[in-house]
């Protein structure tokens, strides 16, 4: 796959895939964005329940932003996380090691280095980025990939857009999901379309719809009930 680095309106960079016509996140702020998203409408929703020790999966690695900050949060917040992300199109490290974020957010030199770790880790296996947080990228199909029931507490779902890879918003694969969140567990997206938020309903989760980041008038959380 084919990327460019793009700088987006908050100063931070993200990719434009020439292969999909779209950019991995919000022109608007790739950082401001996952915080918001990711960090503020998933991570901290799991801390709100009173959990300390959080599965958390990613569709998509991509430029490892939202694993890298969820990272700093669960140092910083003194939470154990388990992070799964799965890719079917890693970026090549001479694009990712051209990305700014560790200038663009205070952080200590350890936590420079883990954006470098993150990437570089082998794929498919199991690793230690501290002892707040163990790591694994898939490379693999999210959309035949065989899932574990109740594995995850969170997950962050960066998937391009519907009109781009409508296949990853459709029934069969949110079913999936749905059923490899631990009850009380949430998806969250910046995806608010109605037919996507109808879908998730018919499934059985129950909707918040929160304030998006930039722009965007709203974002999506779906909870999975006890």
């Amino acid at each position: 796959m084919s990327n460019v680095i793009q700088l987006t309106q908050d100063g931070s960079q993200t990719l434009f895939s020439e292969t999909f016509d779209a950019t991995y996140h919000s022109i608007f702020g790739a950082i401001e964005e996952a915080i918001h998203v990711f960090i503020a409408g998933g991570l901290d929703y799991a801390v709100l329940s009173e959990k300390r020790d959080i599965s958390v999966f990613e569709m998509g690695f991509g430029t490892g932003l939202n694993a890298w900050l969820t990272y700093i949060a669960a140092k910083r917040r003194n939470l154990n996380v388990h992070y799964t992300g799965i890719e079917l199109f890693p970026v090549k490290e001479g694009t990712w090691s051209q990305l700014t974020y560790v200038n663009q957010i205070p952080c200590t030199d350890l936590e420079k280095e883990a954006f470098q770790e993150l990437h570089k880790c082998k794929w498919d296996e199991e690793v230690s980025i501290a002892d707040t947080f163990t790591f694994q990228k898939l490379l693999a199909d999210i959309t035949v990939y065989n899932f574990e029931p109740s594995s995850f507490d969170i997950i962050y779902y960066d998937a391009f857009a519907p009109n781009t890879q409508g296949i990853l918003w459709e029934e069969e694969l949110h079913t999936t999901l749905y059923n490899s969140l631990k009850p009380g567990g949430a998806l969250v997206t910046y995806c608010a379309k109605g037919v996507f938020k109808r879908m998730l309903k018919s499934l059985g989760y129950t909707l918040d719809s929160l304030n998006g980041p930039h722009r965007k008038h709203e974002m999506t959380r779906a909870i999975k009930p006890y």
